[in-house]
């Protein structure tokens, strides 16, 4: 199946290896997060959003500027998230290098807002 994927898809199956199954990974896509496959089917329920299908690929996402919103549910709701962001600027005919920069949870969250006062953390 690797074949039949875009080269961009081969990236995010890439990075999406690199973490822990029960990690979600929202992938930088412009002024986007977009979360493939399982962790679309997954998020789409946890975040009520849209779930949608681009080649057949379930794929959900929220706008980058939004993220922390949807990053505090995914945390409130018990998973882990990983963050993938673009570390190159998009070039005609090249792929966008991408590379995980961050990986949140409860025990690993430092910004307050996303901390319940009356949940370990």
């Amino acid at each position: 199946m690797a074949d039949a994927l875009t080269p961009m898809m081969q990236q995010y199956r890439r990075l999406r290896g690199s973490i822990p199954a029960d990690t979600l990974l929202l992938f930088r896509l412009g002024d986007f997060y977009e979360l493939f496959f399982e962790d679309a089917k997954e998020a789409s329920v946890l975040l009520n959003v849209a779930l949608t299908k681009r080649n057949g690929v379930p794929m959900c996402g929220m706008p980058y500027h939004a993220a922390q919103t949807y990053i505090a549910k995914l945390i409130k709701a018990g998973r882990r998230v990983a963050i993938c962001d673009q570390t190159s600027e998009p070039q005609p005919g090249k792929i966008v290098s991408r590379d995980i920069t961050q990986i949140n949870s409860a025990g690993t969250v430092s910004d307050l807002d996303l901390l319940e006062a009356k949940r370990a953390n």
